[in-house]
This record gives C-alpha cells, sequence and structure tokens, in this order.
C-alpha cells in the first residue's frame, strides 16, 4: 500500500449556494465520492513513525477562533481523572485549566505534552485510549465534533474561500476538497505517513460524502449540502452504470482505484 503523488486530475461541481445567490460552492467530486475512511487505531501509522499511536494529534489542535478554544475549554472542565490520562497536567496547581499554548507563530492551539496532544490518552493510560474528548462527547450522548477542536473533526476535509469577479461583482467561492500533504506547507513534508491520499485508507463501506455528512453540513449548510449530495449521488450511479470503463470518463480517486485492485 502506498501513498498517491499530488496532482492527479480531478472532477469538480460548482453550484450557487441555495442561502446566497452571490456565492458559490466548489466540491471536489472526486475526494467526496472517494473511499477514505478514518481508520484511526485500525492501521493508521501517525504523521510520524516514532508516534505511530498518535494518528494525527501529535502537534497539537490549532484553535480556529475564540469561540472554538472556549467550547473545548467547557468541554474539559467536565473530564475527570479517570476519563483523562494527564488531567493533572491540564490544571494547574489552584485548579485553574491549562489547556492552551501558542505555537511558534503565536497561534493558539492545544497544549502538547510528553510530545503529544493534552488530550490524547496514550495505549498505557488505565482508562479508554484515543482523545479524551471524543469519549466523553460518547458519554454525554453528544456527537464528538460538539467537543472537539474544528481541527479535528473536519480533516482531512478542506473548507477554504476564494474570490472571483463576475462582471461588476465579486463573489465568495466555498471551496470543499481534501486535505492534502502539501497543503500544510513545508511542514507536510515531514510527515512519515499521511492518510488522505494513502491507499491504506481508501478502504470506505461508503464514499465520503456519506460518511462524512454530519461534517459537510456543518461545514456547508443543510441546503448546500442535500445540493453537493444530489451531484454525488448521480456520480456514484455513473461510476455503477460504466465500472468496468469508467476511466476515461471519470476520474477516480487514485488511492481509491489502487484499494480496490
Amino acid at each position: 500500500m502506498t501513498e498517491i503523488a499530488s496532482g492527479f486530475t480531478r472532477d469538480w461541481v460548482e453550484f450557487t449556494d441555495p442561502n446566497n445567490e452571490e456565492a458559490i460552492f466548489k466540491c471536489d467530486l472526486t475526494w467526496l465520492t472517494s473511499n477514505w475512511s478514518c481508520i484511526y487505531g485500525s492501521g493508521c501509522k501517525g504523521l510520524f513513525k516514532d508516534r505511530p499511536n498518535d494518528g494525527c494529534c501529535t502537534e497539537g489542535a490549532m484553535y480556529s477562533d475564540t469561540a472554538d478554544e472556549l467550547r473545548v475549554t467547557k468541554a474539559a472542565q467536565r473530564l475527570t481523572p479517570d476519563m483523562w490520562q494527564f488531567y493533572n497536567e491540564g490544571h494547574t496547581k489552584s485548579g485553574k485549566l491549562n489547556i492552551s499554548e501558542k505555537d511558534e507563530d503565536g497561534e493558539r492551539k492545544t497544549r502538547q505534552v510528553e510530545k503529544s496532544c493534552i488530550f490524547l490518552n496514550r495505549k498505557e493510560f488505565d482508562g479508554q485510549f484515543g482523545c479524551a474528548l471524543h469519549h466523553l462527547a460518547l458519554k454525554e450522548g453528544k456527537n464528538p465534533l460538539e467537543l472537539k477542536p474544528d481541527v479535528c473533526w473536519q480533516l482531512p476535509l478542506r473548507r477554504s474561500w476564494e474570490k472571483r469577479e463576475m462582471g461588476e461583482h465579486e463573489v465568495t467561492v466555498t471551496v470543499i476538497g481534501e486535505y492534502e500533504r502539501q497543503i500544510w506547507g513545508d511542514g507536510g513534508n515531514d510527515f512519515n505517513w499521511y492518510c488522505s491520499s494513502n491507499t491504506e485508507a481508501h478502504t470506505g463501506r461508503v464514499p465520503v460524502y456519506i460518511s462524512n455528512e454530519t461534517e459537510l453540513r456543518l461545514m456547508m449548510g443543510d441546503s448546500a449540502y442535500m445540493e453537493l449530495k444530489k451531484h454525488c449521488d448521480n456520480r456514484m450511479e455513473l461510476i455503477r452504470a460504466t465500472k468496468s470503463k469508467y476511466l476515461p470518463l471519470l476520474n477516480i480517486h487514485p488511492a481509491t482505484l489502487a484499494a480496490n485492485k
């Protein structure tokens, strides 16, 4: 199993935002109809070979904004020592939470403790292995994305924005696609393993637009997601109808193709 190099041809679809006629969605159908699936705990090798059990949690999570950090802070206040390996490290001697820090660029993020995110329970922990916030959400009957930092539930989906001149007007284009390795910049070159274009992670039973429906609805809005789903459904039907000869017609994600051989 190997990681597919970037730069391959993709199929995109554009449509007007159902809630804003002056905004456009541009979506990567090649990625959204791929068979990628998160395999954390089931074959994920982690970003760095010396920390294979960390998944993508090694460097901590960047907060998207102040509200994101506040939401995580409120959730952390409900964690208990039996749920959180680094409960003591996450509090000052006076009992105040101490879960955040600034990176080298001055951006706020979750703290690193013992070379990984403070919320990551390690294999040797007597409680549950993995993200303490994730386990808290399940215990409270919530979706984990309600408590975890935004970046943790969005990746490897990527939402970005472009501006486009339309006559005398400028419209916003919201781009929904794959968070490829190179988008991390120079730091992405240091990753020993990366999942989004790796054949080992393209073994999902349903395509990304179905498995990540909740995430996409939050990123796009319900009506825009339903428009996207219509396009993806049509594409999946075309793939099924022409499967023996779809290569010249459709740009299927190369990692999905390789995983299915």
